[in-house]
């Protein structure tokens, strides 16, 4: 004998299936929740010779210590003046690193937070600064990586549309910043 079925449940066995094959098929990223690890940035001022390798985000939180030592590190270097370091950018810098698979090394920073009269001071020399630098709000990074051609950095920079993304071959370095997506060569 037959089991006779509710008119409804081959449709809902169906409806099921596809919810469970949807999760199956979606993004990497909603399966593997990025917040259950941990996110370190390894960092080499240039100018001041500084070094720190920071944890500055695990279990979802970010952590408030290791920000601040890489806030120190990224401070302005020509006052002395140390400023929060916007998160995003961290995001960025970390989510660069992981598309370069730079292992162990740091990135070199040129500028991380720039005061405003620095910043207006640079301005004056000349060199393409802009009035309202996001440096001025720990939101925009000048760095180069060891043992990566610029362009490569350039382009890793770009694919990752998370703000601004600037290349400068003369001076050896790529801005990247989280202001609106654009690119520019300088």
């Amino acid at each position: 004998m037959k089991k006779q079925l509710h008119p409804d449940s081959s449709r809902r066995a169906f409806l099921r299936a596809c919810g469970c094959l949807g999760l199956a098929l979606a993004a990497p990223s909603a399966l593997a929740r990025p917040e259950e690890g941990a996110r370190h940035l390894r960092l080499h001022n240039l100018h001041t010779g500084e070094k720190v390798l920071a944890t500055y985000w695990e279990k979802g939180v970010y952590i408030a210590d290791e920000r601040a030592a890489i806030d120190r590190v990224l401070r302005d270097h020509r006052s002395g003046d140390v400023h929060p370091i916007d998160p995003k950018l961290l995001d960025a810098l970390w989510r660069l690193q992981q598309r370069l698979d730079i292992g162990g090394k740091p990135f070199m920073i040129i500028s991380g937070y720039r005061s405003p009269k620095t910043n207006a001071a640079l301005r004056q020399k000349g060199g393409g600064v802009a009035k309202k630098s996001f440096h001025m709000e720990g939101r925009a990074i000048d760095i180069r990586v060891p043992n990566r051609p610029l362009d490569q950095v350039y382009d890793a920079a770009l694919a990752m549309q998370a703000g601004g993304v600037g290349y400068y071959a003369k001076s050896n370095f790529v801005h990247l910043d989280i202001g609106r997506v654009r690119r520019w060569r300088g």
